[in-house]
């Protein structure tokens, strides 16, 4: 041990007021010129706040960002500490493990980063306070002070979500039989985990740089982190009203002890059905509502309500209103695509007889599609709501084939309208960002963050060649029957849409899902080849995704100043821990739970995701490979579904123009794809999720900007927290034990806890039911 070094003490915070202000110097104001040259912002960007811009030296022209993040800086203080690799690598492997583990149980349980981010700020404080003052080697074991940099680094290597390539093995073992070592998992995993991290790093001029992208999610985690430590936040509304440190404990409290009734003592509260309980053998019922403010795994995307822009919730709550709302039930109850002999809603797939669909019957030993088999066993059918979701239907009598694939091709029209969207609006924002570098940027918070070193862009290529090595090696060694053009090509369009979507998302917290666009491509060019699908799907689709996370992850870095480095070494550890300790649970978990994946599952691990995964490996493939073989299906009008999403943007676009202020400048892509988490998402997540987010996002917002300016986002925070934290205390305390009989023998078997899993609306049971040995739906 060397000499103790002194103490980090937390000192004022530095500001940088160096740049040269092109700002009025008594108005303080820019005009639209400076700017759009100033910060590359389009200043016909709704979120911009254009009636308080304030010098751009000092402050964000955003009010969200404002009302969350920082604009000052210590330099000094600590980041990489001994405390923080231990504590964040434990949250690395357990989050990730126990999510891992729930993944396959209905209902699920989500852990989410929000419970690491609370309870690794009580541990670092205890750290601080209990670990020696040594050095050992130049490392510091504990330097004082528990900081927020530390704190928000701990988070970062949390990496709570399930890996999307864990579903490929499931699949692979439930559908079609093949176990695999775990050296051909593990490849699979890294490579579709890390190879979009390339790109992310590359992408992040474009996507953290611009104070325009504002990554809305982050200022919940920036609002919590500040608030935690005590950070001062800049904005406008820090005068007057309790301390937002007061408040988030307050919320908090609230969302705790509220969701004991929706979650545990009252559940109808949750699935708020009230048409069913009138008439609980009538299966037609669409009213839903739920009194609960939750986060769930089938409905990521719409979480904390209080981040989206309120033209966002409006755009993907009005495509849910007419998707959902209006032309399915329409479809559904004239039994178009015979939806009336089926659930309106539902996961699975089903055949003629209204069994699930088995896919073993339609397979080859190399597992590949019989069509023979195929036409000898059923048609696949699909909900009304799943149907929608993709854009089509699989009844694939050769009439009906040739609709699911023009309406396959209209479902590419998000990511299509993506890039329209991208170009009409933010062609300016890409060639200005082209040209300039991080130093250039006026925003307060690029400004402090050019003090640190960048991440080297052959880090970066590092990671791409290795991952596309090993990607390569996964479905050459073993028999994928992807080749290996179908990899590259799977990169170049998950490559293609990282800006344009990561814009949308950066803006609106929504992400434009490239699955049903990659499965269509593959499903055509490699027809019959479900696993290669799957993976094809994977690789394009979550290459973009985890791309996406690293850039989100670097910007919430960008806000807190965290040193992009230290980020860097954090993702990327934190990744592979997350994956390993994933592929290792779910291995246990097949090897040691009986009947795994088995509807009839006694504990519920019935695998829900899988299921939905499953039917999508058949979905495409078998639609191709049928299409394919019909000669009377023409081709040539396919190719005009591109031009729908190409056309659309434009439309609104050129109409903003000539009517500056109109409601169609707030139409957007997210239109379209809001709706994509439907199923397993239903109305009961998107009704409370739109109707709290109308009342944050404009009520308050436009009636009470200096409250929704301190408040809103800590409210957020303590809502999220307060959820996730009761979620687990009621599973683990009240559900897991004594094998979930706690509560069965009393007063928690009430009408209000058995209501709304009675009747046939529960059971699934269609409108038109069939006799013993009755078949529904077309011939072939």
């Amino acid at each position: 041990m060397s000499q103790e070094a002194p103490e980090y003490s937390p000192t004022s915070p530095t500001q940088e007021s160096d740049i040269e202000k092109a700002v009025d110097p008594e108005t303080k104001i820019l005009d639209e010129t400076h700017i759009a040259e100033l910060t590359g912002a389009v200043f016909d960007d709704p979120n911009l706040d254009k009636e308080n811009i304030v010098a751009f030296d000092d402050e964000s022209p955003y009010p969200e960002v404002r009302s969350a993040v920082a604009n000052t800086d210590d330099p000094n203080m600590p980041v990489t500490t001994f405390r923080t690799w231990v504590i964040g690598l434990a949250w690395a492997i357990v989050i990730p493990g126990l999510n891992q583990f729930f993944f396959f149980r209905f209902p699920s349980v989500t852990i989410g980063g929000i419970v690491a981010q609370l309870l690794s700020f009580p541990m670092g404080r205890a750290a601080a306070a209990w670990l020696p003052n040594w050095t050992i080697f130049g490392v510091r074991i504990n330097p004082g002070p528990f900081t927020v940099k530390e704190h928000v680094l701990i988070t970062a290597t949390v990496g709570a979500g399930s890996a999307y390539a864990t579903d490929i093995i499931a699949v692979q073992r439930v559908y079609y039989n093949q176990i695999y070592n775990f050296s051909y998992q593990w490849f699979v995993v890294m490579s579709t985990q890390l190879i979009g991290y390339s790109i992310g790093g590359i992408a992040r001029r474009f996507l953290v740089d611009p104070p325009s992208m504002i990554w809305p999610a982050n200022l919940v985690n920036c609002a919590l982190f500040n608030t935690l430590h005590s950070q001062q936040y800049a904005g406008i509304g820090n005068r007057g009203g309790i301390s937002r440190e007061r408040f988030f404990v307050y919320g908090f409290i609230a969302s705790f002890a509220w969701y004991f009734f929706p979650g545990y003592i009252f559940q109808a509260l949750s699935y708020f059905s009230w048409v069913t309980w009138i008439r609980p053998d009538d299966p037609i019922s669409i009213f839903v509502a739920r009194f609960a403010y939750t986060k769930n795994r089938e409905c990521q995307s719409l979480h904390s309500t209080g981040v989206k822009l309120r033209w966002a919730e409006a755009n993907i709550f009005a495509g849910f209103v007419f998707f959902f709302w209006f032309l399915t039930p329409l479809l559904h109850y004239t039994n178009v695509w015979f939806g009336e002999f089926m659930p309106i809603s539902s996961r699975t797939s089903y055949d003629n007889t209204f069994n699930t669909y088995n896919v073993t019957k339609i397979l080859t030993p190399e597992s590949t599609i019989d069509l023979e088999a195929y036409h000898n066993y059923s048609p696949l059918f699909l909900s009304t709501t799943f149907a929608i979701s993709y854009g089509q239907v699989l009844t694939l009598s050769s009439a009906l084939t040739r609709t699911f694939f023009r309406l396959s091709f209209a479902s590419i029209t998000a990511p299509i309208a993506t890039l329209m969207h991208a170009f009409l609006y933010f062609r300016k924002q890409i060639w200005v960002q082209a040209r300039r570098s991080l130093h250039e940027q006026p925003d307060i918070h690029a400004r402090l963050m050019s003090r640190y070193e960048q991440v080297p862009e052959w880090w970066y290529m590092i990671i791409f060649l290795s991952m596309f090595a090993i990607g390569i090696v996964s479905i050459e060694v073993w028999p994928t029957q992807m080749p290996v053009w179908a990899f590259i090509l799977a990169l170049v369009i998950a490559f293609t849409y990282v800006i344009p979507i990561g814009m949308i998302q950066a803006i609106t917290n929504q992400q434009v899902g490239l699955n049903v666009i990659t499965e269509l491509i593959i499903g055509y060019a490699l027809p019959g080849r479900p696993v290669a699908m799957m993976m094809f799907k994977t690789w394009g689709y979550i290459t973009m995704a985890q791309a996406l996370t690293f850039t989100s992850d670097f910007k919430l870095g960008h806000y807190m100043k965290i040193p992009p480095k230290p980020m860097f070494w954090c993702q990327i550890i934190a990744t592979v821990i997350a994956g390993t300790v994933q592929l290792g649970v779910q291995a246990w978990m097949f090897t040691n739970i009986p009947d795994m994946c088995s509807p009839s599952q006694k504990d519920g691990f019935i695998c829900p995701s899988t299921e939905v995964f499953g039917t999508a490996s058949i979905i495409f493939v078998l639609a191709s490979a049928s299409y394919l073989h019909m000669s009377d299906v023409p081709n040539s009008p396919l190719v005009f579904f591109f031009l729908i999403g190409a056309i659309t943007p434009v439309i609104p676009w050129a109409l903003s123009k000539k009517y500056p202020n109109s409601f169609l400048k707030y139409v957007k892509p997210v239109i379209f794809n809001g709706t994509g988490l439907i199923p397993p998402a239903t109305a009961i997540n998107y009704v409370p999720w739109a109707a709290v987010g109308f009342v944050f996002q404009y009520v308050i917002r436009r009636r009470h900007f200096s409250w929704w300016t301190k408040y809103n986002y800590v409210l957020s925070a303590a809502l999220d927290s307060g959820v996730a934290v009761s979620i687990l205390v009621i599973f683990f305390c009240l559900e897991f034990p004594k094998n979930g009989t706690i509560g069965t023998t009393n007063i928690l078997t009430w009408w209000g806890n058995t209501v709304p899993f009675a009747g046939a609306d529960n059971s699934g049971l269609p409108v038109k039911q069939l006799a013993p040995g009755e078949k529904f739906g077309c011939v072939f």
